[in-house]
């Protein structure tokens, strides 16, 4: 199995087959972590860069893990204790890793469109884009992709709801893509200030700003973390006014004739976008999206290393 991409820069760029490639080939890797010995060597020869210019935690740990099952050498990169925090710029590390024959590079930076810099810059190397600015991440999209599968058995014609902070969320980005590509239908939920203005049009796919109506579409919610961060201004008075308008809440859920699958892809604002009754509750498939995260990653770095399974 092939992908029809040497890097996954993000999944606008991946086919449907692709896709289906990956969350496929990721069954078998999670079956492997099920195993009393949890490795395979299918990228001994690797060596593996984690170049993250963003703290992370899950991400990092579950790509570092994913690293280790498959056997592959791994170079941790952190902006604070590099050279990056003297003043050496992208392109000196890009011409420090072709000089070390590095074969993969694992990339989270806050500029969007850096993983695609690196790939012009890398042509023998493959890139992994582990989250770039407001653009993409991709693997969070494909876990929470595999994550819906495993729990509802497919994602054609799933009614997917993603709440929350819409405008700076590259996990929202993602997942629009994978999900229309792959056959379900998408509603967005959230304050019209953290709503892109043209995005029904632009990714078509559905806004409807009451959350019980949305909610009450739905068979899937993905609940988005608010990226105070990434907000140069002040879109919303308080996080208790956004809770009290936008917080998924178990009375709301429990007013709901049907039963929803909750998602999150982390860290929890609990009390915020999603209250500890609902994150902790029998609905939320959340832990199951950070375990499949290893097994996702494991496929995406096997099928771009070349390796076998064992």
């Amino acid at each position: 199995m092939q992908l029809s991409t040497k890097h996954l820069l993000g999944i606008k760029e991946l086919t449907r087959k692709d896709i289906s490639t990956i969350l496929t080939t990721a069954i078998q890797f999670k079956e492997v972590l099920q195993r009393p010995v949890k490795k395979v060597p299918s990228l001994r020869d690797i060596t593996v860069v984690n170049l993250f210019y963003e703290n992370s935690t899950r991400t990092r740990i579950s790509f570092e893990l994913a690293e280790k099952r498959l056997g592959a050498d791994t170079i941790n990169f952190a902006t604070s204790s590099s050279s990056v925090s003297k003043g050496e710029t992208l392109l000196d590390t890009v011409n420090n890793i072709l000089a070390m024959k590095v074969d993969m590079v694992v990339m989270r930076h806050s500029a969007s469109g850096a993983p695609h810099f690196l790939a012009r810059h890398l042509p023998n190397t493959a890139i992994i884009n582990a989250g770039d600015g407001i653009n993409e991440h991709p693997t969070q999209a494909l876990l929470d992709a595999f994550s819906i599968i495993e729990k509802t058995g497919s994602i054609e014609g799933r009614k997917v709801l993603i709440i929350g902070d819409i405008m700076h969320s590259r996990v929202a980005l993602s997942n629009i893509y994978l999900l229309k590509k792959m056959g379900a239908e998408v509603m967005v939920s959230g304050p019209p200030t953290l709503m892109p203005v043209y995005i029904a049009e632009a990714l078509g796919v559905k806004v409807e700003l009451n959350l019980k109506k949305a909610l009450a579409w739905c068979d899937v919610a993905n609940i988005l973390r608010i990226q105070l961060e990434r907000q140069h201004q002040v879109l919303f008075s308080s996080l208790r006014e956004y809770n009290l308008s936008y917080g998924v809440k178990k009375s709301v859920l429990d007013a709901i004739n049907k039963e929803i699958v909750i998602m999150h892809p982390g860290p929890i604002n609990r009390g915020v976008e999603l209250d500890s009754d609902v994150a902790d509750s029998h609905q939320s498939i959340i832990l199951q999206q950070v375990e499949n995260g290893v097994a996702v990653r494991m496929a995406v770095m096997y099928l771009l290393g070349g390796g076998n399974v064992h």
